[in-house]
């Protein structure tokens, strides 16, 4: 992949930075995004009725989770369904590989699945000799890209039309200088309709698994997902376990929420239910935790595994629209992202925490009332205890402690630093200052507030 995981948020952020046309196109295309939800949202008078509903709900699923996840497994196998469990990333690929090498399957296509993103799985089927057709549009654009997807549900919002043009030139043989998106658009869908009619294998994710039922619902606009599960001889879906809704009944409430918050859509143009095979057919679904349940047992974080996927905790974000979705070095970027990275890997995401301003608006748009900021805020505080903030910031805020505490550091502070900046400026003037990169340093002032205050006092004596 082009991204560096060897970077951290800051690092990559400035990088993404570099190009400010890029950036601003970036920031107001996902507020357009972010205010075509708020529109909407304020269509229905029930709609914070709906997020507490949908809130609830999860909260059921999450305290009861085994319940429903042996409900869901039975019935699915009643419906002719075939279950499998996989604890990790590597299990899941390994169980998916199994049924591909079974069958003697060398081609698959797969639908949006961040699940697989998270897993890596189309890394670990093309070291297998398995190549893998990315169905969803702007999935199939940063494919072709050889880029990660930079947001959940907008796969490849950082690109423009211009370059999108260029990488159907090359990979798929359109017109040089040809970006419009009608031409392009029929162009991924001439090439991707011989996909979908000769692989025999098709990956779909989940968005919602009943548990009354036993089946699964996938929400699509292009219907990508349908073309490859109803042509293919083994449909696999991948889920994590966080997925289950109790009743079918509940779709009624998630369904409204889903991309209302998403893009601003009443529904998906595609609501898939799929319960059992067809005739000659067989679906699999692998059910996958992957460091889900350690989340389930942090009680300060469970409430991120209610989340639905929806992106518009990313569309709010401002750190976020003008970052990128790549500088957050994970398959799930944005705020949501950054609360469930660290729980996958503390030390590697131990950066991402900090890439928010904690003001707060992704839990107010979040559908499920996820306590978003706080969680962030929260995962700081556990970083910094584990001992995975960087040494310099954990000394620095030490000292900033230790000042604080003490009126006479304190004092003493303040007149080296005023000194500092009114004779010798360029002390903190430079570029080993990162506050200097993209800000001038404020003016000295001549007194303290304190020593102003005293002066004040005294003269009013």
């Amino acid at each position: 992949m082009s991204t560096a995981t060897t970077k951290d948020h800051p690092h990559l952020a400035a990088e993404f930075n570099r190009d400010e046309p890029r950036v601003n196109w970036h920031d107001e295309t996902l507020w357009w995004v972010r205010a075509k939800r708020d529109i909407a949202a304020h269509k229905l008078p029930e709609w914070e009725l709906l997020r507490e509903t949908a809130s609830q709900i999860k909260f059921n699923v999450l305290s009861n989770l085994s319940t429903y996840l042996e409900q869901f497994e039975a019935n699915a196998i009643k419906n002719g369904i075939i279950v499998h469990w996989a604890a990790d990333a590597a299990e899941h690929n390994q169980i998916v590989h199994n049924l591909l090498e079974q069958r003697g399957i060398t081609k698959m296509v797969k639908s949006k699945s961040m699940l697989t993103e998270e897993c890596h799985l189309n890394e670990y089927l093309k070291e297998q000799g398995i190549d893998v057709i990315d169905s969803d549009l702007g999935e199939r654009i940063v494919q072709l890209a050889n880029e990660p997807p930079s947001h959940i549900v907008l796969p490849c919002i950082h690109k423009k039309k211009e370059e999108i043009g260029d990488i159907f030139h090359e990979h798929l043989g359109s017109a040089k200088g040809e970006s419009d998106p009608k031409i392009l658009t029929e162009t991924a869908r001439q090439h991707l309709r011989e996909v979908f009619l000769t692989r025999r294998a098709a990956l779909t994710g989940v968005n919602f698994a009943v548990a009354e039922t036993g089946e699964f619902v996938i929400c699509t606009n292009e219907g990508n997902a349908d073309m490859g599960a109803h042509l293919a001889e083994i449909h696999i879906a991948s889920m994590g376990i966080e997925k289950i809704i109790p009743e079918r009944k509940h779709l009624g409430v998630f369904l409204r929420l889903l991309t209302r918050s998403a893009t601003g859509q009443p529904i998906t143009t595609y609501s898939s239910h799929f319960s059992k095979p067809q005739d000659g057919t067989e679906i699999h679904i692998v059910i996958v935790d992957n460091g889900r349940s350690i989340q389930l047992g942090r009680e300060e974080f469970r409430n991120s595994l209610k989340c639905i996927r929806c992106g518009a905790c990313m569309n709010t974000c401002p750190v976020y629209r003008k970052s990128g979705g790549h500088s957050y070095h994970t398959a799930v970027a944005g705020p949501i992202g950054s609360i469930l990275a660290p729980n996958l890997d503390m030390k590697k995401y131990a950066d991402l925490p900090f890439a928010s301003t904690l003001c707060g608006s992704c839990s107010n748009v979040c559908p499920v009332k996820i306590d978003i900021h706080d969680q962030l805020y929260k995962w700081r505080q556990v970083i910094v205890k584990e001992g995975y903030s960087p040494k310099a910031k954990t000394m620095a805020m030490k000292a900033m402690a230790l000042t604080l505490a003490s009126p006479t550091l304190y004092r003493m502070g303040g007149k080296t630093g005023r000194l500092v900046f009114k004779y010798a400026p360029f002390a903190v003037n430079n570029k080993l200052n990162p506050w200097y990169n993209q800000r001038e340093m404020p003016k000295a002032p001549d007194e303290s507030f304190g020593e102003w205050y005293a002066k004040r006092k005294g003269a009013k004596n």
